[in-house]
C-alpha cells in the first residue's frame, strides 16, 4: 500500500518560540499622545522665537551676511594697539561677546554694535560671528544702542560723540543736535553733555577741515570752541590756516590749532590803540592790516568841509 504524504509539519518536542507581540493601544489613548507631542514641539518652537525676538538667543552667523556700515559710525578711528590685542584675544580665547545686529532680510543683518570684532574676525577671515538679534523700534533705539555699548567699553572721543550726535540730528532722528546730545548721552552728566555740546561747535566749523579731530583733547577742544563762537575772524583764519597747512600727524594739526589759537588769544588782549589828537577837535587812528595801513579820523572838527580839504590836498599830491 502507498504511503500517504504528511500535509502538516511533523510535531516537535520542542515548541516552537512566539513572535514578540505589540500591545494594542486605545485609538483614544494614541490621539492624545500624538496632541501632547505636537503641543510641547510647538511650545519649544514659541519659546525659541520668543528668545530670539528678545534677544536672548545667540546665534552664529555668517561673517559676510552682515553690514558694518548699516549705521552711520560713531567711532572714527581704531588704535593699532588695541586693534591687534582684540585679535589676539579672539585667536586664543575665541569671540567671548556677541555682536548685536538687526535683521534686514532674510540672511542680511545690519550691525548695531560691535563694530571692533567684526573688523578683527574680517582680518582673522573667520567665516561666522556670535550675534544677538535686537528689533530696535526706531532708529533713533538703534543709534542709542550704538552710542551706549561704545560707551561701556571703549570711550568715544568728545569729536566722536559731538558728530554722532550731530549725524543723528541731520537724520531727523531728532529736532535739534542738543535734542540728540540729551538723548543718545543721557546717562551722562550735565557738564559732559554741555562738554559734548561745545565740541559740536568744533564739528560744526571745523570737521571737513580737521584729519585727526579725535585727538584733541578735552581742554584744547573747548577752548577752540568758544573762541569760534565769539570771534569770526578766528574762524577765518583757523581755517585758512589748516586749508594751506594741511597737516600729516596729529600733532602737527594739534600744534597749529595750539598756536593759532595763542596767537589770537595775545592780540585779543591786548587793547585798541587809541585815537591820536593831532589837531584841535581831530583824532588820528592807525590800523595795519593786509590791505596796508588804515587811517580814521574823528571828532567835532572833522566837517565836510575839512573832508573836501583833505581830498584837493591828497589829489595834488
Amino acid at each position: 500500500m502507498a504511503k500517504r504524504k504528511r500535509l502538516t509539519p511533523a510535531r516537535s518536542e520542542t515548541p516552537l518560540p512566539r513572535a514578540p507581540q505589540t500591545p494594542l493601544r486605545a485609538p483614544i489613548a494614541h490621539v492624545a499622545g500624538e496632541a501632547a507631542t505636537q503641543a510641547a514641539l510647538e511650545e519649544v518652537a514659541d519659546a525659541f522665537q520668543a528668545a530670539k525676538d528678545q534677544g536672548r538667543l545667540l546665534l552664529e552667523l555668517p561673517l559676510e551676511a552682515i553690514e558694518a556700515d548699516h549705521l552711520i559710525r560713531d567711532r572714527l578711528t581704531i588704535d593699532d594697539d588695541e586693534m591687534q590685542s582684540l585679535m589676539q584675544s579672539l585667536e586664543e580665547r575665541g569671540q567671548q561677546t556677541p555682536i548685536e545686529v538687526l535683521e534686514l532680510a532674510p540672511g542680511r543683518y545690519g550691525l548695531i554694535s560691535g563694530w571692533r570684532r567684526v573688523q578683527a574676525l574680517r582680518q582673522l577671515e573667520a567665516g561666522t560671528v556670535l550675534a544677538i538679534i535686537r528689533k530696535p523700534d526706531t532708529a533713533a533705539e538703534a543709534y542709542l544702542a550704538m552710542v551706549e555699548e561704545n560707551e561701556i567699553r571703549v570711550g568715544l572721543s568728545y569729536f566722536e560723540r559731538a558728530r554722532i550726535a550731530a549725524k543723528a540730528a541731520e537724520l531727523g532722528l531728532y529736532p535739534t543736535t542738543a535734542k540728540a546730545v540729551q538723548a543718545l548721552f543721557s546717562t551722562a552728566s550735565r557738564a559732559k553733555r554741555s562738554k559734548i555740546n561745545s565740541f559740536v561747535t568744533l564739528h560744526d566749523r571745523l570737521g571737513d577741515l580737521l584729519t585727526f579731530p579725535t585727538s584733541i583733547a578735552e581742554r584744547l577742544g573747548l577752548a577752540l570752541a568758544a573762541r569760534l563762537d565769539k570771534d569770526a575772524e578766528f574762524a577765518v583764519r583757523l581755517k585758512d590756516r589748516l586749508r594751506k597747512a594741511v597737516p600729516e600727524t596729529p600733532e602737527a594739526e594739534l600744534s597749529l590749532l595750539t598756536e593759532t589759537l595763542a596767537d589770537r588769544t595775545q592780540s585779543a588782549a591786548k587793547p585798541a590803540p587809541a585815537a591820536e589828537e593831532i589837531a584841535t577837535g581831530v583824532f588820528l587812528k592807525t590800523k595795519a592790516g593786509r590791505s596796508g595801513l588804515t587811517l580814521t579820523l574823528s571828532g567835532k572838527a572833522v566837517t565836510p568841509e575839512l573832508q573836501k580839504r583833505l581830498q584837493a590836498w591828497l589829489k595834488d599830491q
